[in-house]
């Protein structure tokens, strides 16, 4: 049986609980805490990086979210995640890319502020971080144009990666009033019940935040 090592709220790790999901595939769930449950020698055997999600099937395991998608498509290609023609291929990929790449990054000091991490509320930062999301956000917004997905009617990876990222923003007080299309695809999104499975709760934000909290004390005792 396929085995992810995960954490439920890494958005990493979200966008393949829900592929697995919407594949209808049987998995395992293994969550990894994130306070010293990387480290341990047995996760490192599979990720040296110890960093989340890891899949592992029959012995072999696939690291990176995006390998572990590519992986999932081709060994269990029904239903199609991934579109057939070169155009929407490339839509997807660049989804994918401009996510990783440009948006995760951009959302780094929103999501700071809202976990109360040390150096949080810089103003300068938090400007740059709602500047260069809108930049993404406006990008989304065109491509999406008229169509329920990326895909245009399919709901292909893009959406996956995306759609695991771009809800958030309303949660980190930066609604999604200027994009309505794509305000309007986030919600479709929510509406499908890998979404509502996947959806972090309230309980298990403020137990993380908790967690990361007392990390950071420790932390400073030590450098102390």
């Amino acid at each position: 049986m396929l085995k992810l090592y995960h954490n439920p709220l890494s958005v990493n790790s979200r966008r393949v609980w829900i592929a697995l999901l919407e594949k209808k595939l049987e998995f395992q769930l293994v969550e990894i805490r994130l306070d010293g449950d990387q480290l341990q020698p047995e996760f490192l055997k599979m990720n040296p990086f110890h960093h989340i999600p890891v899949l592992e099937d029959d012995g072999f395991s696939v690291l990176e979210s995006l390998a572990i998608l590519d992986y999932l498509e081709a060994k269990f290609p029904i239903p199609a995640l991934l579109p057939t023609d070169a155009k929407t291929i490339a839509t997807m990929r660049m989804v994918e890319m401009v996510t990783v790449n440009e948006l995760l990054p951009a959302m780094n000091p929103l999501i700071s502020r809202m976990m109360g991490f040390p150096g949080g509320n810089d103003p300068q930062k938090l400007e740059q971080a709602k500047e260069k999301s809108a930049i993404v956000l406006r990008f989304f917004e065109k491509l999406l144009a008229d169509h329920s997905y990326f895909g245009g009617e399919q709901l292909t990876l893009a959406d996956i990666v995306a759609g695991t990222a771009v809800p958030w923003f309303p949660i980190l007080g930066f609604p999604l009033i200027d994009y309505p299309k794509l305000s309007a695809w986030a919600e479709r999104l929510m509406q499908r019940p890998a979404w509502q499975t996947t959806q972090p709760t309230p309980e298990a934000i403020e137990a993380f935040k908790s967690r990361m909290e007392a990390l950071v004390k420790q932390y400073e005792a030590n450098q102390n």
